[in-house]
C-alpha cells in the first residue's frame, strides 16, 4: 500500500517538473491512474466489495489515454515536435 501512495506521488512530482513534453506527461498521467486502480482493487479485495469502482476509473484511464494520445498525434502533426508552447496552445 506504501509503495502505491510512492508510485502516485513520484509520478505526480513527475509530471509537475517535466510538464513542457506532452508524452512526458501522457506517461505520468497514466502511472498515476494505474496506481489509483491497483490501490482500488486491493482496498476493495481487502473489503470484499463489488468490483464496479475500479473498473470505471481503469476505463475513465482508458478514455483519458486516448484523448491524449490523439491530441499528441495532432500536435506532432502539426508542429512536428510533442513540446507544449504557447503558440500551440492558442489555435
Amino acid at each position: 500500500m506504501l509503495f502505491l501512495l510512492f508510485v502516485f506521488f513520484s509520478a505526480f512530482f513527475s509530471f509537475a517538473i517535466q510538464s513542457k513534453h506532452l508524452m512526458k506527461s501522457l506517461l505520468s498521467l497514466e502511472m498515476m491512474v494505474l496506481s489509483l486502480v491497483f490501490f482500488c482493487f486491493l482496498v476493495f479485495t481487502v473489503m470484499i466489495l463489488d468490483f464496479l469502482i475500479p473498473l470505471v476509473v481503469l476505463v475513465l484511464g482508458a478514455s483519458e489515454a486516448s484523448i491524449g494520445l490523439s491530441i499528441l498525434v495532432t500536435m506532432t502533426s502539426k508542429s512536428g515536435s510533442d513540446t507544449v508552447s504557447n503558440s500551440l496552445l492558442k489555435c
